[in-house]
């Protein structure tokens, strides 16, 4: 089920009217920065960082380790 124009524009219309028009482009800018903030977060959490690869190779950089072999 999709949302239409219809139900778009009475959404727009309430939200309008609850938080009025000077308001919703800081809300607006405020859901932006939250959701780039998320995003960043995810991919912090599924790509490893620097120091956790460093500690599967036994706290050994990557050129130390290539060294050792």
């Amino acid at each position: 089920m999709a949302i239409g124009t219809t139900e778009m524009a009475i959404l727009i219309g309430i939200a309008v009217l609850f938080f009025g028009p000077k308001r919703i482009p800081q809300l607006a800018r405020s859901l932006g920065l939250a959701k780039g903030e998320y995003e960043a977060a995810v991919n912090e959490v599924r790509s490893p960082s620097e120091a956790e690869q460093d500690m599967d190779r036994g706290g050994m950089t990557e050129g130390v380790a290539d060294e050792s072999e």
